[in-house]
């Protein structure tokens, strides 16, 4: 629900997710209008964000952006289990395979997704901006 959409965004930026370039509320916007694209959530017993995902695809890869668990919330297992959430939600539309980027500096969570069975994809990311932005 769009009440949780700030608490949302702080968890993003208290988790180190988001960067000046990008604008998490227009992208939190467009993947919880999109038909093919959610964004996922944990919500404790009082009402409380604990964790989040943002998963989409393109009919041939799904991807997953924003999962993020709140600092007190950590160590329960609530990073796997939105991360089966969103291998669910994204076979469950037929989309063969799921990957995500993860900054190469943050070995500890490299290290969180090898756990689960993720592996280096062998690849190079090309990217350009079309919003007359420069990062």
């Amino acid at each position: 629900p769009e009440a949780l959409y700030d608490a949302a965004i702080r968890l993003w930026h208290d988790s180190g997710l988001t960067r000046p370039w990008n604008d998490p509320e227009a992208d939190l916007r467009r993947a919880a209008s999109g038909s093919a694209s959610v964004v996922l959530a944990a919500v404790g017993d009082d009402g409380c964000l604990l964790a989040t995902a943002m998963v989409g695809h393109d009919g041939h890869r799904g991807w997953v952006y924003y999962l993020a668990v709140d600092s007190a919330a950590r160590g329960r297992g609530l990073g796997r289990r939105m991360m089966e959430a969103c291998e669910t939600w994204v076979h469950s539309r037929g989309v063969p395979k799921i990957q995500l980027m993860v900054r190469s500096t943050n070995q500890a969570v490299v290290g969180f997704y090898e756990h689960l069975g993720y592996v280096e994809a062998d690849v190079v990311t090309l990217g350009r901006r079309l919003d007359g932005q420069t990062a």
